[in-house]
C-alpha cells in the first residue's frame, strides 16, 4: 500500500536526532571505516529519507530501532542504508596521468617481460558506478589492437550492491562521457535510440572482459582468490583514518604480485605508513 499523503509529508519533515544519527554513524564507521562527523547529519537525514519512505516510517527513530533490529539485518536493510550512505563520486578518464602512465610505461614493460602472454589481471578497488573499470578497459584494448597476444581482465569491487548494478549495467547519460575523444565514443559506446534520455551503453567487447562482486574494506581479509598485476585504489581511503588507510593497502597488496603497480587518488599519500610499496611517480607506486 502506497504511504498517504500526510505520511509523505511526515517523512519529508522527518528530523534525525543526534542519538539516532550517532548510532547509524557509528555502526557507518565501525563496519565500513568511513567517519561522518555532526555536520554531515542534514546529509545522512535527506539521503535516508528515501529509505523511510519504501519501509513507511516516518520517522528515524522507528527507522533506526528495525535497522538495527534481528528483523532488520535479516531483511539486509542495513546493505540498503550503506548503500544510501556510500559516496560514489567518478567519472570517465578520470586523473588522466594515471591512465598515460600505463599506455606509455607499465603496458609495454608488462607486453615485453611477459613471454608466456598469459592476460594482464587488473583490481578496480572501489570501482563505483563502472567508469574507471571500463576506462581501464578502453586502454587496454587499445594497447592491444598495437601489441598481438596482449588480452587483460579487470575485477571491480565496491561496498555499495546499488552502484555495482549500475556497473554491471554499463548505462551512463551521454554527458558523462563527453570528456572521451569522439573516435573512441564511436568505438566503444552504443547509443540509445531515445533521443529524449541520451543514455549510451558501453560496448559488449568491453563489458565481457570487466567481472564485479561486492567487498568491504573493513573485512579482516579480502577473499578474493586472484592475484593481480595492477591495482587502482583511487579517492576511496580519503575516507577512512590513517590505521584503517595503511591496513586497508596492506590487504590489497596482499592481491598484488611482486614488481606490481598500484595507482591511488591525488589526494592520497603512503607517506608514513608500513606498506609494502616504492613510489614510482606521485600517486603510483610498485610492490616490493
Amino acid at each position: 500500500m502506497a504511504a498517504s499523503l500526510q505520511e509523505l509529508k511526515d517523512i519529508i519533515n522527518a528530523k534525525m536526532s543526534t542519538a539516532d544519527f550517532n548510532k547509524i554513524s557509528n555502526f557507518i564507521y565501525n563496519e565500513c571505516g568511513i567517519k561522518l562527523p555532526e555536520a554531515k547529519k542534514v546529509m545522512l537525514q535527506s539521503r535516508l529519507q528515501k529509505r523511510l519512505r519504501e519501509l513507511k516510517y516516518t520517522n528515524f527513530s522507528d527507522y533506526c530501532d528495525f535497522v538495527f533490529s534481528k528483523e532488520g539485518q535479516n531483511s539486509n536493510e542495513l546493505i540498503h542504508m550503506i548503500d544510501v550512505v556510500s559516496t560514489n563520486k567518478t567519472d570517465f578518464f578520470r586523473e588522466p596521468v594515471h591512465f598515460d602512465y600505463l599506455t606509455n610505461s607499465a603496458l609495454p614493460e608488462f607486453y615485453k617481460e611477459n613471454r608466456v602472454r598469459r592476460p594482464l589481471k587488473v583490481w578496480s578497488a572501489a570501482c563505483s558506478s563502472g567508469e574507471e573499470p571500463y576506462t581501464l578497459a578502453i586502454v587496454f584494448s587499445e594497447f592491444a589492437e598495437k601489441n598481438p597476444g596482449f588480452d587483460y581482465s579487470i575485477f571491480g569491487t565496491d561496498i555499495s550492491t546499488q552502484i555495482l548494478r549500475k556497473a554491471v549495467n554499463a548505462i551512463y547519460k551521454e554527458e558523462r562521457i563527453a570528456v572521451i575523444p569522439m573516435n573512441l565514443k564511436k568505438k566503444y559506446f552504443l547509443k540509445s535510440k531515445n533521443t529524449v534520455d541520451k543514455l549510451v551503453k558501453v560496448d559488449d567487447s568491453l563489458r565481457k572482459k570487466v567481472s564485479y562482486a561486492r567487498l568491504n574494506f573493513m573485512d579482516a581479509y579480502y577473499d578474493v582468490k586472484e592475484t593481480f598485476d595492477i591495482i587502482f585504489c583511487r579517492n576511496a581511503l580519503i575516507y577512512f583514518n590513517r590505521e584503517t588507510q595503511e591496513s586497508v593497502i596492506n590487504k590489497l597488496c596482499m592481491k598484488l604480485k611482486p614488481g606490481g603497480y598500484f595507482f591511488l587518488g591525488h589526494s592520497e599519500s603512503i607517506i608514513g605508513m608500513n606498506v609494502p610499496l616504492n613510489q614510482i611517480k606521485p600517486t603510483i607506486f610498485k610492490k616490493i
